[in-house]
């Protein structure tokens, strides 16, 4: 699993104007092929008579699956700038769909590009770009007389922390940088000398930040 990427928080959508043009961004995050070409499909359905609905997604650690299409536009002049502007972004597991109402103004394959590039930078501002960060559930069980000091330590080290088990001892859920958890493990083993039981739980992602 990556240690950190880029996507995006939420569906969302934002409409742009050029020259009498109506652009409309949406963005959503998603985690396989199958649920980017479904948000595609409820897109297209949605705008059923617009003159273009033209799209891209990236899906994958590694951005093995890349897609895109120009929906009748000019070859190149749509669905290439939408996927370009997720890559230049450096998103990753997002779709991508830009619908189009023609104004009765030609824009030209240059003003196309440039519109679909606007439209798809709309749309990735609507679902906010936020970080993900690989962390490592660290289950520890101590003695209570260890609890305050090890509060202590993990709140001046920043470390997440998520749900405390009380019981005939304590359970902390530590929160660590992957990348880290074999250097927390050490740490917080010389901190109680000796006096902790830990456990490793699942890798999880959470929000840079926050």
């Amino acid at each position: 699993m990556l240690e950190r990427y880029k996507t995006v928080r939420k569906a969302g959508e934002k409409e742009i104007v050029i020259k009498k043009s109506r652009f409309i961004g949406y963005i959503k995050p998603v985690e396989s092929e199958s649920e980017a070409i479904a948000f595609i499909e409820e897109i297209k359905k949605k705008h059923w008579n617009a003159t273009h609905n033209c799209s891209a997604y990236m899906i994958g650690e590694r951005d093995e699956i890349q897609k895109q299409s120009d929906d009748g536009e000019p070859s190149g002049t749509a669905g290439k700038p939408i996927l370009e502007v997720i890559k230049q972004q450096g998103l990753k597991n997002v779709a991508i769909v830009v619908t189009r109402y023609f104004g009765g103004i030609m824009l030209g394959a240059g003003g196309l590009i440039r519109a679909y590039t606007d439209g798809a930078v709309a749309a990735t501002e609507a679902g906010e770009v936020i970080t993900r960060v690989l962390h490592r559930e660290i289950y520890a069980e101590l003695d209570y007389t260890w609890l305050g000091k090890v509060e202590n330590e993990l709140r001046n080290r920043e470390i997440r922390t998520g749900e405390t088990a009380f019981a005939d001892t304590v359970t902390l859920l530590c929160l660590p940088l992957d990348s880290e958890a074999e250097a927390f493990k050490d740490w917080l083993i010389d901190l109680t000398q000796g006096q902790v039981v830990l456990k490793e739980g699942n890798q999880v992602y959470f929000i840079e930040g926050e």
